[in-house]
């Protein structure tokens, strides 16, 4: 028998000043490890908590979920200068596929998942 368990986290959305520019984010009610430099979602945990700002998600298919988590360090358009830190906490892309868990990722500005948090 299979069962199914699902996980409402809070998310409150947020203005943050950033080099003089107004980001609009939303809060995670929780705070995640973030792993670095990643090969492959099995590296994915690691030692922290930090607070993650999601900028932007990103729905994908279970296939195109699969080929980006079993290959973190590729170069990716659609991460190239996005992320960055602000005190505790990450801008992050939110990356999720049906039956998949959801990734923060902060490409620190660079084009691949240099920080990744894995949550489910």
């Amino acid at each position: 028998m299979t069962s199914t368990m699902t996980i409402s986290i809070e998310r409150t959305p947020l203005t943050i000043t950033r080099e003089g520019l107004a980001i609009q984010v939303e809060e995670l009610s929780v705070r995640l490890p973030f792993a670095r430099k990643p090969a492959d979602l099995s590296e994915v945990g690691g030692f922290g908590n930090t607070r993650i700002l999601v900028t932007e998600t990103r729905e994908m298919t279970q296939s195109d979920f699969d080929s980006f988590a079993s290959n973190l360090m590729k170069s990716r358009d659609w991460l190239r200068g996005k992320g960055g830190g602000t005190g505790d906490g990450y801008f992050c892309v939110e990356v999720h596929a049906p039956g998949r868990p959801y990734l923060y990722v902060n490409p620190e500005g660079g084009d691949y998942a240099r920080y990744v948090a894995r949550l489910g």
